[in-house]
Protein backbone atom coordinates (compact mmCIF):
# COMPACT_ATOMS: atom_id res chain seq x y z
CA UNK A 1 0.00 0.00 0.00
CA UNK A 2 1.14 3.15 -0.85
CA UNK A 3 2.10 6.25 1.56
CA UNK A 4 -0.76 8.25 0.34
CA UNK A 5 -3.78 6.25 0.65
CA UNK A 6 -2.91 4.65 4.27
CA UNK A 7 -2.48 8.55 5.40
CA UNK A 8 -6.35 8.96 3.79
CA UNK A 9 -7.56 6.12 5.60
CA UNK A 10 -5.69 7.36 8.63
CA UNK A 11 -7.39 10.90 8.54
CA UNK A 12 -10.82 9.06 7.73
CA UNK A 13 -10.27 6.94 11.03
CA UNK A 14 -9.25 10.07 13.10
CA UNK A 15 -12.87 12.04 11.51
CA UNK A 16 -14.97 9.15 12.08
CA UNK A 17 -13.47 8.71 15.89
CA UNK A 18 -14.37 12.61 16.35
CA UNK A 19 -17.85 12.32 14.88
CA UNK A 20 -18.51 9.68 17.13
CA UNK A 21 -17.62 11.13 20.52
CA UNK A 22 -19.41 14.32 18.69
CA UNK A 23 -22.76 12.51 18.43
CA UNK A 24 -21.79 10.65 21.60
CA UNK A 25 -21.78 13.59 23.54
CA UNK A 26 -24.65 15.34 21.97
CA UNK A 27 -26.68 12.23 22.78
CA UNK A 28 -25.60 12.74 26.23
CA UNK A 29 -26.58 16.39 26.45
CA UNK A 30 -30.47 15.22 24.76
CA UNK A 31 -30.55 12.37 27.52
CA UNK A 32 -29.90 14.66 30.47
CA UNK A 33 -31.42 17.35 29.11
CA UNK A 34 -34.82 15.36 28.85
CA UNK A 35 -34.41 12.81 32.03
CA UNK A 36 -33.49 15.70 34.02
CA UNK A 37 -36.27 17.70 35.52
CA UNK A 38 -36.50 20.51 38.76
CA UNK A 39 -40.05 21.27 39.37
CA UNK A 40 -39.78 24.95 41.63
CA UNK A 41 -40.65 25.37 45.07
CA UNK A 42 -44.31 26.82 44.23
CA UNK A 43 -44.85 23.47 41.95
CA UNK A 44 -46.16 20.46 41.26
CA UNK A 45 -45.08 18.05 38.37
CA UNK A 46 -46.85 15.96 36.23
CA UNK A 47 -45.20 13.36 34.42
CA UNK A 48 -46.76 11.84 31.40
CA UNK A 49 -45.60 8.54 29.81
CA UNK A 50 -46.28 8.55 26.56
CA UNK A 51 -49.10 11.08 26.83
CA UNK A 52 -50.79 9.53 29.54
CA UNK A 53 -51.07 10.58 33.17
CA UNK A 54 -48.44 8.45 35.12
CA UNK A 55 -47.47 10.62 38.52
CA UNK A 56 -47.34 13.49 40.39
CA UNK A 57 -44.14 14.68 41.63
CA UNK A 58 -43.08 17.44 44.43
CA UNK A 59 -40.66 20.22 43.92
CA UNK A 60 -37.31 19.50 43.92
CA UNK A 61 -34.37 17.40 41.28
CA UNK A 62 -36.39 14.32 39.69
CA UNK A 63 -35.32 11.92 37.00
CA UNK A 64 -37.79 10.89 34.10
CA UNK A 65 -37.78 8.42 31.14
CA UNK A 66 -35.66 10.36 28.19
CA UNK A 67 -36.47 11.15 24.53
CA UNK A 68 -39.60 11.75 24.86
CA UNK A 69 -41.07 8.35 26.37
CA UNK A 70 -42.03 11.12 29.59
CA UNK A 71 -43.32 14.26 30.02
CA UNK A 72 -43.41 16.64 32.69
CA UNK A 73 -45.97 19.55 32.80
CA UNK A 74 -44.52 22.31 35.98
CA UNK A 75 -48.33 23.69 37.11
CA UNK A 76 -47.77 26.58 39.53
CA UNK A 77 -50.19 24.92 42.26
CA UNK A 78 -48.73 27.23 45.34
CA UNK A 79 -49.25 30.97 43.15
CA UNK A 80 -52.03 33.16 42.81
CA UNK A 81 -52.92 33.14 39.13
CA UNK A 82 -55.22 36.07 37.81
CA UNK A 83 -57.25 36.63 34.29
CA UNK A 84 -57.88 40.35 33.05
CA UNK A 85 -60.93 41.33 31.11
CA UNK A 86 -61.76 44.52 29.50
CA UNK A 87 -58.04 45.73 29.40
CA UNK A 88 -54.50 44.23 29.97
CA UNK A 89 -51.56 44.94 32.02
CA UNK A 90 -48.33 45.02 29.95
CA UNK A 91 -46.06 45.95 32.44
CA UNK A 92 -46.50 46.04 36.30
CA UNK A 93 -44.73 48.37 39.13
CA UNK A 94 -44.71 51.42 39.71
CA UNK A 95 -45.81 52.79 36.85
CA UNK A 96 -47.67 50.42 36.02
CA UNK A 97 -48.99 50.41 31.38
CA UNK A 98 -51.77 48.86 30.34
CA UNK A 99 -52.08 47.69 26.53
CA UNK A 100 -54.22 50.33 24.46
CA UNK A 101 -55.88 47.89 22.72
CA UNK A 102 -59.87 47.81 22.75
CA UNK A 103 -61.40 44.88 24.08
CA UNK A 104 -64.57 45.78 23.98
CA UNK A 105 -66.16 42.92 23.10
CA UNK A 106 -65.55 41.44 26.54
CA UNK A 107 -65.99 44.72 28.47
CA UNK A 108 -69.59 45.74 26.81
CA UNK A 109 -72.37 44.46 28.68
CA UNK A 110 -76.31 44.42 28.56
CA UNK A 111 -77.74 45.26 32.16
CA UNK A 112 -81.41 44.73 33.47
CA UNK A 113 -82.88 47.30 32.20
CA UNK A 114 -81.49 47.66 28.98
CA UNK A 115 -78.37 49.76 29.50
CA UNK A 116 -75.06 49.28 28.61
CA UNK A 117 -71.98 49.45 31.09
CA UNK A 118 -68.32 48.85 30.12
CA UNK A 119 -67.42 46.32 33.20
CA UNK A 120 -63.55 45.50 33.18
CA UNK A 121 -62.76 42.84 36.10
CA UNK A 122 -60.06 40.54 37.00
CA UNK A 123 -59.92 37.15 38.14
CA UNK A 124 -57.98 35.98 40.83
CA UNK A 125 -57.11 32.55 41.21
CA UNK A 126 -55.14 29.47 42.12
CA UNK A 127 -54.78 25.44 41.02
CA UNK A 128 -55.37 23.32 43.61
CA UNK A 129 -55.38 19.66 41.39
CA UNK A 130 -53.68 19.66 38.83
CA UNK A 131 -54.41 16.16 37.38
CA UNK A 132 -57.80 17.76 37.65
CA UNK A 133 -56.29 21.15 35.37
CA UNK A 134 -54.36 19.35 32.60
CA UNK A 135 -57.28 16.23 32.23
CA UNK A 136 -60.89 16.78 33.11
CA UNK A 137 -61.12 20.33 30.75
CA UNK A 138 -59.23 20.64 27.77
CA UNK A 139 -57.65 24.56 27.86
CA UNK A 140 -58.77 25.10 31.38
CA UNK A 141 -57.30 28.73 31.24
CA UNK A 142 -59.50 29.31 28.00
CA UNK A 143 -62.69 27.37 29.62
CA UNK A 144 -61.94 30.02 32.35
CA UNK A 145 -62.30 33.15 30.66
CA UNK A 146 -65.39 31.84 28.91
CA UNK A 147 -66.87 30.78 32.22
CA UNK A 148 -65.92 34.40 33.76
CA UNK A 149 -67.64 36.05 30.92
CA UNK A 150 -70.92 34.47 31.18
CA UNK A 151 -70.45 34.50 34.63
CA UNK A 152 -70.23 38.05 34.93
CA UNK A 153 -72.63 39.16 31.89
CA UNK A 154 -75.48 36.79 33.95
CA UNK A 155 -74.84 38.90 37.07
CA UNK A 156 -74.80 42.30 35.25
CA UNK A 157 -77.58 41.36 33.36
CA UNK A 158 -79.89 40.82 36.62
CA UNK A 159 -78.98 44.51 37.94
CA UNK A 160 -79.79 47.83 36.95
CA UNK A 161 -77.20 50.26 35.61
CA UNK A 162 -77.25 52.55 38.60
CA UNK A 163 -76.63 49.66 41.16
CA UNK A 164 -73.70 48.04 38.65
CA UNK A 165 -72.25 51.52 37.96
CA UNK A 166 -72.29 52.80 41.64
CA UNK A 167 -74.05 50.81 44.94
CA UNK A 168 -74.20 47.21 43.74
CA UNK A 169 -70.26 47.09 42.69
CA UNK A 170 -69.04 44.78 45.61
CA UNK A 171 -72.56 42.94 45.41
CA UNK A 172 -71.68 41.89 41.83
CA UNK A 173 -68.18 41.01 42.29
CA UNK A 174 -69.26 38.93 45.69
CA UNK A 175 -72.03 37.25 43.13
CA UNK A 176 -69.58 36.51 40.14
CA UNK A 177 -67.22 35.03 42.61
CA UNK A 178 -70.01 32.69 44.19
CA UNK A 179 -71.27 31.67 40.70
CA UNK A 180 -67.91 31.39 39.07
CA UNK A 181 -66.40 28.83 42.05
CA UNK A 182 -69.98 26.96 41.78
CA UNK A 183 -69.42 26.62 37.70
CA UNK A 184 -65.55 25.47 38.50
CA UNK A 185 -66.80 22.72 41.01
CA UNK A 186 -69.81 21.63 38.50
CA UNK A 187 -66.81 20.88 35.48
CA UNK A 188 -63.50 19.85 38.04
CA UNK A 189 -60.96 21.90 36.34
CA UNK A 190 -59.27 22.19 40.20
CA UNK A 191 -59.21 25.49 39.88
CA UNK A 192 -60.03 27.75 43.10
CA UNK A 193 -61.58 30.92 42.89
CA UNK A 194 -59.65 33.70 45.31
CA UNK A 195 -61.41 37.14 44.26
CA UNK A 196 -62.89 38.68 41.77
CA UNK A 197 -62.55 42.46 41.48
CA UNK A 198 -63.93 45.00 39.82
CA UNK A 199 -61.69 47.23 38.52
CA UNK A 200 -63.34 49.55 36.50
CA UNK A 201 -66.88 50.22 35.77
CA UNK A 202 -68.55 53.46 33.37
CA UNK A 203 -70.84 53.90 31.15
CA UNK A 204 -69.63 53.48 27.39
CA UNK A 205 -68.02 56.70 26.02
CA UNK A 206 -70.73 58.28 23.30
CA UNK A 207 -73.38 58.44 26.26
CA UNK A 208 -70.71 59.43 29.19
CA UNK A 209 -71.49 63.28 29.33
CA UNK A 210 -74.95 62.74 29.77
CA UNK A 211 -74.64 59.54 32.69
CA UNK A 212 -72.01 61.76 34.32
CA UNK A 213 -74.60 64.36 34.23
CA UNK A 214 -77.54 62.52 35.20
CA UNK A 215 -75.39 61.39 37.94
CA UNK A 216 -74.38 65.08 39.01
CA UNK A 217 -78.05 66.00 39.49
CA UNK A 218 -78.59 63.09 41.62
CA UNK A 219 -75.88 63.67 43.83
CA UNK A 220 -77.06 66.92 44.67
CA UNK A 221 -80.45 65.90 45.44
CA UNK A 222 -78.83 63.16 47.63
CA UNK A 223 -77.02 66.63 48.75
CA UNK A 224 -80.45 68.47 49.43
CA UNK A 225 -82.34 65.69 51.08
CA UNK A 226 -79.52 65.30 53.65
CA UNK A 227 -79.70 69.02 54.35
CA UNK A 228 -83.17 68.73 54.90
CA UNK A 229 -83.23 66.17 57.03
CA UNK A 230 -79.94 67.70 59.28
CA UNK A 231 -82.02 70.80 59.57
CA UNK A 232 -85.50 68.43 60.96
CA UNK A 233 -83.66 66.58 62.97
CA UNK A 234 -81.83 70.83 64.39
CA UNK A 235 -85.51 72.38 64.57
CA UNK A 236 -87.92 69.31 65.09
CA UNK A 237 -86.33 68.46 68.80
CA UNK A 238 -86.11 71.45 69.52
CA UNK A 239 -89.98 72.14 68.88
CA UNK A 240 -90.64 68.91 70.41
CA UNK A 241 -88.76 70.42 73.47
CA UNK A 242 -90.17 73.88 74.06
CA UNK A 243 -93.64 72.21 73.49
CA UNK A 244 -92.78 69.36 76.03
CA UNK A 245 -91.44 72.55 78.77
CA UNK A 246 -94.97 74.44 77.82
CA UNK A 247 -97.36 71.94 78.53
CA UNK A 248 -95.04 70.55 81.82
CA UNK A 249 -95.24 74.64 82.52
CA UNK A 250 -98.97 74.36 82.49
CA UNK A 251 -99.45 71.35 84.23
CA UNK A 252 -97.85 72.81 87.20
CA UNK A 253 -99.44 75.81 86.99
CA UNK A 254 -102.62 74.04 87.05
CA UNK A 255 -101.55 71.70 89.72
CA UNK A 256 -100.48 74.51 91.99
CA UNK A 257 -103.96 76.30 91.46
CA UNK A 258 -105.76 73.27 92.37
CA UNK A 259 -103.90 72.89 95.24
CA UNK A 260 -104.62 76.56 96.34
CA UNK A 261 -108.16 76.22 95.53
CA UNK A 262 -108.20 73.25 97.83
CA UNK A 263 -106.13 74.57 100.24
CA UNK A 264 -108.91 77.78 100.34
CA UNK A 265 -111.75 75.47 100.68
CA UNK A 266 -110.45 73.62 103.33
CA UNK A 267 -109.58 76.89 105.21
CA UNK A 268 -113.17 78.50 104.33
CA UNK A 269 -115.00 74.95 105.46
CA UNK A 270 -112.57 75.29 109.15
CA UNK A 271 -113.73 78.80 109.58
CA UNK A 272 -117.04 77.91 109.02
CA UNK A 273 -116.96 75.04 111.52
CA UNK A 274 -116.00 77.31 113.75
CA UNK A 275 -118.35 80.34 113.43
CA UNK A 276 -121.49 77.63 113.67
CA UNK A 277 -119.95 76.90 117.10
CA UNK A 278 -119.36 80.33 118.14
CA UNK A 279 -120.36 83.26 115.93
CA UNK A 280 -119.44 86.32 118.08
CA UNK A 281 -115.91 84.93 118.75
CA UNK A 282 -115.50 83.81 115.19
CA UNK A 283 -116.86 87.28 113.81
CA UNK A 284 -114.36 89.00 115.71
CA UNK A 285 -111.49 87.00 115.38
CA UNK A 286 -111.14 86.86 111.79
CA UNK A 287 -112.43 91.07 112.35
CA UNK A 288 -108.68 91.68 114.38
CA UNK A 289 -106.92 89.41 112.37
CA UNK A 290 -107.96 91.54 108.89
CA UNK A 291 -107.14 94.84 110.92
CA UNK A 292 -103.87 93.34 111.81
CA UNK A 293 -103.07 92.72 108.18
CA UNK A 294 -104.37 96.07 107.00
CA UNK A 295 -103.39 98.88 109.61
CA UNK A 296 -99.68 98.07 108.44
CA UNK A 297 -100.26 99.06 104.97
CA UNK A 298 -101.43 101.88 105.89
CA UNK A 299 -99.94 105.36 106.06
CA UNK A 300 -100.63 107.92 109.03
CA UNK A 301 -103.63 106.70 111.23
CA UNK A 302 -106.41 108.36 113.32
CA UNK A 303 -108.48 106.74 115.33
CA UNK A 304 -111.67 108.37 116.72
CA UNK A 305 -114.68 106.81 118.20
CA UNK A 306 -117.90 106.53 116.63
CA UNK A 307 -119.00 109.91 117.70
CA UNK A 308 -115.78 111.54 116.89
CA UNK A 309 -115.02 112.86 120.21
CA UNK A 310 -111.93 110.94 121.64
CA UNK A 311 -109.14 110.81 119.07
CA UNK A 312 -105.71 109.23 119.26
CA UNK A 313 -103.72 111.79 117.49
CA UNK A 314 -100.60 109.46 117.47
CA UNK A 315 -100.42 105.82 117.27
CA UNK A 316 -97.33 103.85 116.36
CA UNK A 317 -98.74 101.20 114.49
CA UNK A 318 -96.07 101.19 112.24
CA UNK A 319 -93.21 100.07 113.92
CA UNK A 320 -92.48 96.72 113.92
CA UNK A 321 -93.25 94.66 116.47
CA UNK A 322 -90.81 93.73 119.35
CA UNK A 323 -89.82 90.04 119.73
Amino acid sequence: MDEPNYRLQYYKFLISKHYRKILLGLALLVLIFTSVKTVGPEEEGVVLYVGHYDRTVDPGLHFILPFGIEEMEKIPVQRQLKQEFGFRTVAAGTSTQYSKENFADESLMLTGDLNLANVEWVVQYRIVNSYNYLFKVRDADKALRDMSEAAVRKVVGDRTVNEVLTVGRQEVASSVEVLLQRMCDEYENGIRIDQVVLQDVNPPEPVKPSFNAVNQAQQERETLINKAESEYNRIIPRARGEADETIQLAEAYALKRVNLATGEAARFNSLFEEYIKAPEVTKKRIYLETMEKILPKIGGKIIVDENGNNVLPLLNLDQPKKK
